[in-house]
């Protein structure tokens, strides 16, 4: 059995949509961690240090532009990749040259699971590229 591509956190209070992704990440080679709001997301981060954290925008308890700001903080010096989830905006999912709400990728929740995958995994080979 192939060794997973890497490790990914993903925060989200729609049990649905966690399910969705998880299963997407998974079959992709992703050891994937859950977590159900900010709070969870953030102790789930400092238990796995994931490469890369996926975090919906709206949760109760803690908000997703604080739970990734929290992590970056907590992250310091090697921060993973951050892509805030939400429903709130329809554009095109984007890259920030500088986080923006906590986050430098910012995809709607209605881009289709795999080409989520497809993003990330475009990022994590762009990082893998630059420290070579």
């Amino acid at each position: 059995m192939p060794e997973p591509l890497k490790k990914i956190l993903i925060i989200d209070d729609d049990p649905f949509f966690l399910k969705v992704l998880t299963d997407q990440f998974s079959e992709n080679g992703f050891t994937v961690f859950n977590a159900n709001d900010g709070i969870e997301g953030v102790k789930t981060y400092l238990e796995t240090t994931p490469d890369v954290v996926i975090s919906d925008l709206v949760m109760p308890r803690m908000g997703g532009v604080s739970t990734c700001m929290e992590i970056n903080r907590l992250a310091g010096d090697s921060p993973p990749v951050i892509v805030l989830l939400t429903s709130m905006f329809q554009e095109t999912p984007h890259e920030h040259d500088a986080p923006e709400m906590g986050a430098k990728i910012h995809i709607p929740k209605s881009t289709r699971p795999v080409d989520i995958v497809i993003i990330v995994e475009q990022i994590l080979d762009r990082e893998k590229y630059q420290q070579n």
